[in-house]
């Protein structure tokens, strides 16, 4: 499995134990790429007891302040949450997620599989930064799973897809030089079409923020690759401009991210 464009990230994790346990959960399903969000002490002693044998997960853990952050340059990203908040997006369970979530991984795309706060799961902000959410049918008379057991299902549902494969060492789809956009690079693209749709008047009469959560939905599906990223980003330049409302380079300029 290729495990190393799987990305496990922890969102604001309160107690370092649970944080040692989900790293023995990864290493044993052959994870190895853990960011945290805001966590509690993970390097401490009882996050070492817990991880048992996979303290070397928690060294070389990636520590940022926001969830933004921890994603920027994954392509594919799929939030866990039991609890429906409303936000439109495919839920799928960890079965069923598996079959895509492996397939990008295997075309060199970098997957994050993001779990949120032991008492709360994820915000609606977060989960919106996510392209599909995973839910484990957990039974409805006590459907909360430790965080560590949460990423040992999800994991576990990953390696069984890997071993059910047969893939060539070095086997990609695509080309290196037209890889799938970031999403960094769909989070400045959003900005830009807002920027846009508010230059032509469009949000009258409507809530911004209803039909931005709609067409990152919209989007979301489509997959961009960095051609037809660059096309739309040139779309949404010539519209600011014949509005008259031409922002400055950087938001006019498609970025190419390094794959």
């Amino acid at each position: 499995m290729r495990g190393e464009n799987f990305r496990i990230v922890l969102v604001n994790t309160s107690h370092p134990g649970n944080i040692g346990a989900a790293a023995r959960a990864m290493k044993t399903m052959g994870m190895a790429s853990l960011y945290l969000v805001n966590p509690a002490p993970h390097l401490s002693e009882q996050a070492r007891a817990r991880a048992s044998g996979a303290t070397d997960l928690l060294d070389a853990a990636v520590v940022t302040e926001t969830l933004e952050s921890a994603i920027a340059d994954c392509q594919f990203v799929a939030g866990t949450s039991t609890r429906m908040r409303g936000i439109s997006l495919p839920v799928k369970t960890p079965r069923d997620s598996a079959p895509e979530l492996y397939r990008r991984a295997t075309q060199g795309e970098k997957v994050a599989i993001v779990f949120g706060r032991e008492d709360s799961g994820l915000t609606n902000l977060e989960l919106r930064l996510c392209h599909h959410q995973i839910q484990i049918p957990s039974v409805d008379s006590f459907s909360s799973l430790n965080l560590a057991s949460a990423v040992q299902v999800i994991s576990y549902e990953l390696r069984m897809e890997g071993l059910s494969h047969t893939v060539s060492e070095g086997t990609t789809a695509g080309s290196q030089d037209n890889p799938p956009v970031t999403t960094a690079d769909m989070e400045r693209y959003y900005t830009h079409l807002h920027k846009s749709l508010n230059a032509m008047d469009f949000f009258k009469g409507r809530h911004p923020d209803n039909i931005m959560s709609k067409l990152r939905r919209i989007y979301g599906r489509c997959h961009l690759d960095h051609d037809e990223y660059a096309i739309l980003r040139g779309i949404l330049s010539a519209t600011c401009e014949a509005a008259g409302q031409r922002e400055a380079k950087p938001c006019d300029s498609p970025e190419k991210s390094t794959p």
